[in-house]
């Protein structure tokens, strides 16, 4: 429509722009807004377009970005207080990769502090509301973005996943969540979480524009040395309508560990329907995934607390004023700038790395993880997919979980083992319960993006859900 000309980029932009004056004060998806730069980003859009320039698919387009990602003279503060004044002097690769693109970046989206919680109610400044039930969370770590694009306040956005924070936000919020293979996508510029799990990727509202902007994200990045040197297809060619011949693998311990039943049921619908469009099934036991909880717990708050050493006052960000001297003032810095859940993670890490448990606990958990990867290579031997439920729930209430560690950690169960494997696997939407989103997760081989497009793409053209809108 952009280049057709009927519909100039500014218009678009303002058009996002009143939506989120519109609603924003019910969701509060953003922590930053960029109007000014992004009608200005927008204006230049519309130049090259009346000069007959060609311009790229996401030329024009609001984009909301995770404010864990830096972006050149706009707060990036991870929604901590640590980081409440911190405006970085570069980038993230993905976000300069966008604005070079032609993308619009819109506006900076809340989450859990550092990334770290599956409710965004960990958020330093306020938490975010689900748009299709405002006493619901959103999902974390990436709520913001989630519920941004699901309440029409983004058309798209880019999450992180550590341990599911893109797929499980995006089940609960009723769109498509894209996390894919570690080392596709640079992580340069993306505030470390845990350095091993974090996958920066796609949120949007259907499959076709999750390909478009794996096209323009992905690829090897000089300043990341994790990024891989592969070629990078064009993922707009998987998006075929047709699963005839795929082998699809459907794990049953992930139908396990507190899934609810209709949850269960609507996704097994999902891939009886992939099937009869020509696809075949058959169930799998994968049993380490028992395991995968409490390694990830290990792993995780290990890296995070060494990530997170660097936070002391010094460099940047906040610092605890009126301390008698300096390794108060680091002591009372780290006290007052950070909150529960981070200072939870911290010690739980900072614990398990210590001389006297790095054997019982963390060298164990590696040896874990290696387990994990080992059972996916088995099962993609014999499959090219596999399904699962995204989430063991639909969203839960506000303030439902934040007494109960254990059971908010539990909404990431289906999640974890992707990030732990490092694979791909994309979250789309597969029906509703109590008027809440459920979301299907298809996971693929390292590298193999391609094959969960296409099975995602077929079952979104067999199906309504994706069509859907929040009332608000």
């Amino acid at each position: 429509m952009l280049k057709a000309r009927k519909v100039s980029s500014v218009e678009l932009a303002r058009a996002v722009l009143e939506r989120i004056s519109a609603v924003e004060d019910k969701v509060k998806a953003y922590v930053t807004i960029v109007g000014e730069s992004a009608l200005e980003a927008a204006n230049a859009v519309d130049e090259k377009i009346a000069r007959g320039e060609e311009i790229s698919p996401l030329a024009g387009i609001p984009t909301a970005i995770k404010d864990n990602m830096c972006t050149a003279g706009v707060l990036t503060t991870c929604s901590s207080k640590i980081l409440y004044n911190y405006i970085p002097p570069y980038s993230a690769t993905v976000v300069k990769r966008l604005i070079d693109s032609g993308a619009v970046v819109i506006g900076k989206t809340n989450l859990d502090e550092f990334a770290m919680g599956s409710s965004t109610e960990n958020s330093a400044f306020f938490a975010t509301r689900n748009p299709w039930n405002l006493s619901k969370v959103p999902g974390g770590s990436s709520g913001g973005s989630a519920a941004a694009v699901s309440a029409d306040e983004a058309i798209l956005a880019l999450g992180s996943d550590t341990g599911g924070s893109i797929r499980q936000p995006a089940s609960f919020c009723g769109i498509v969540g894209m996390k894919p293979t570690y080392g596709r996508v640079s992580r340069y510029g993306l505030v470390a979480f845990a350095s091993s799990l974090d996958q920066i990727g796609p949120m949007t509202k259907d499959v076709t524009d999750t390909a478009i902007l794996l096209n323009a994200i992905c690829g090897k990045d000089p300043l990341d040395s994790t990024s891989v040197d592969l070629p990078v297809p064009d993922f707009t060619k998987a998006l075929r309508n047709d699963v005839k011949g795929l082998k699809i693998g459907v794990p049953k311990e992930f139908f396990a560990q507190g899934v609810r039943s209709e949850i269960a049921d609507a996704v097994m619908k999902g891939v009886e329907l992939l099937c009869s469009l020509g696809a075949d099934f058959r169930e799998l036991s994968m049993p380490i995934m028992e395991y995968t909880l409490p390694t990830y717990y290990i792993l995780a708050p290990a890296e995070a607390s060494s990530n997170l050493a660097r936070y002391d006052g010094v460099r940047y960000g906040y610092r605890s004023e009126h301390s008698p001297d300096v390794l108060t003032m680091f002591a009372k810095t780290r006290q007052e700038g950070f909150g529960a859940e981070v200072k939870q993670r911290i010690m739980i890490g900072t614990y398990v790395l210590s001389a006297g448990y790095y054997d019982a606990y963390y060298l164990k958990a590696q040896k874990v993880r290696t387990l994990v990867r080992q059972a996916y290579d088995e099962a993609f031997k014999e499959f090219d997919v596999l399904i699962s439920p995204t989430s063991p729930t639909v969203a839960f209430g506000i303030g439902e979980k934040v007494d109960d560690p254990l059971e908010m950690k539990l909404a990431d169960v289906c999640t974890i083992p992707i990030n732990l494997a490092g694979i791909p696997a994309i979250s789309v939407p597969c029906g509703f319960s109590e008027g809440l989103p459920i979301g299907m997760q298809i996971m693929g081989r390292p590298f193999d993006e391609e094959t969960i497009l296409r099975v995602a793409y077929t079952f979104e053209q067999n199906t309504e859900y994706h069509t859907k809108k929040p009332l608000l």
